[in-house]
């Protein structure tokens, strides 16, 4: 996009949006990628940059906001979601806003979520609900979540749907390993069903010991894993079949997966499936959970599997762990039919979305009678 057509705009605490000098973005998105890419240093210092930036941008964003032609709030993060009066305020100045969902899991299943956030995540819908022009979602799945909650509305917002790309680094395998493995990609958090694979592995210690495949557990540590965590750690039956890599970049994971006999992803709700079709992409078949999300993107190329049926993910890993694995073979197969999500895909959804709005005048906010929305409605109108 060409520049003077797009400010990027930041959050300042309690003032609202500020926009932000492009080059200063420019040069954010590079240092981020570098760090993800290659394990670079974190652009701690671009970063110190932009939060001294942020106060001197109040002006130049109200300057954008002035700009004949149409004007769309895109908000890509949840996190500005629970704070109506600013979304509302960027609506008051000619604005339609367009927020992205990415799911509604602490809402749909508030057990896998921290503290207060189930609560904190249905705010963020209700604003939506109430306050959205239109809306992108990740996944047709996601879309099917979150359609009841615009129920409120006299007429709903249109939604479309941008599955996110995949764009792997294309790297070499690394050296056959000496014993087969496979890898688990995430955050190690109660959803992603971490303590299936142990509780596996530790079985395969019993009867396989030092036969048996290995395990390489890839992703940050998260939240309300105890019993994980206490299993990585002190669980000496897993000594030398699993290992903890911790958080790699890219191109370490990308080349630790062509290794792999098979990416598992056991989880037990996701809005996307992103590790999967990191995987798929890379041609790395793939034993994962049977989920609307995971089987959109996908498609039929992986071996789906229940997420609480220990016993089949029990059969599946050692059959793919043994080099005549015919069904291994018959998914390899299948992956040469598979198409991974693009960007490119992803924004000629997005321009087609905000093609709809262009041209027409932001509307006011109509909602039915439900009192929630009624107090939302107040509070964006004041």
């Amino acid at each position: 996009m060409p520049d003077g057509h797009a400010t990027f705009v930041a959050e300042i605490p309690l003032l609202g949006f500020s926009a932000l000098p492009i080059n200063l973005v420019r040069e954010m998105i590079a240092g981020i990628a570098e760090a993800w890419d290659r394990g670079g240093p974190t652009p701690n210092a671009i970063a110190r940059r932009v939060r001294m930036a942020q106060p001197f941008g109040r002006g130049a964003l109200a300057e954008a906001l002035k700009r004949p032609g149409h004007k769309v709030f895109l908000l890509v993060s949840h996190r500005a979601l629970d704070r109506p009066g600013q979304i509302a305020a960027m609506r008051r100045q000619g604005c339609h806003f367009v927020p992205l969902i990415h799911d509604l899991i602490p809402l749909m299943h508030p057990e896998f979520a921290r503290a207060g956030q189930s609560e904190t995540h249905r705010r963020r819908i209700v604003n939506t609900a109430a306050l959205a022009d239109a809306i992108l979602v990740n996944s047709a799945a996601t879309a099917a979540e979150l359609n009841p909650w615009l129920s409120g509305r006299v007429m709903a917002p249109p939604i479309a749907v941008a599955a996110l790309g995949v764009a792997p680094p294309m790297v070499d395998p690394p050296p056959v390993a000496l014993r087969p493995y496979f890898v688990v990609l995430g955050t190690i958090e109660p959803r992603k069903n971490h303590m299936l694979l142990l509780n596996l592995w530790r079985q395969f210690a019993a009867s396989l010991g030092p036969a048996a495949p290995r395990l390489v557990v890839v992703g940050r540590r998260g939240w309300e894993n105890e019993n994980v965590l206490d299993m990585l750690e002190r669980c000496t039956a897993l000594d030398g079949l699993v290992r903890e890599a911790g958080n790699l970049h890219d191109r370490d994971v990308a080349s630790l997966l062509r290794g792999a006999r098979a990416l598992l992803f056991p989880s037990f709700a996701e809005g996307f499936g992103l590790p999967l079709a990191e995987a798929l992409a890379l041609g790395v078949p793939v034993l994962t959970s049977d989920l609307p999300a995971l089987r959109e993107v996908g498609q039929s190329a992986p071996d789906y599997l229940d997420p609480l049926d220990g016993a089949a993910w029990r059969a599946a890993v050692l059959d793919y762990a043994r080099p005549e694995s015919a069904a291994r073979r018959a998914q390899m197969a299948r992956l040469s039919g598979w198409t991974a999500p693009s960007w490119t895909r992803h924004f000629e959804a997005v321009d087609k979305l905000l093609l709809r709005l262009s041209g027409t005048p932001v509307p006011p906010l109509l909602m039915r009678a439900p009192a929630e929305a009624a107090r939302i409605r107040h509070q964006a109108q004041t």
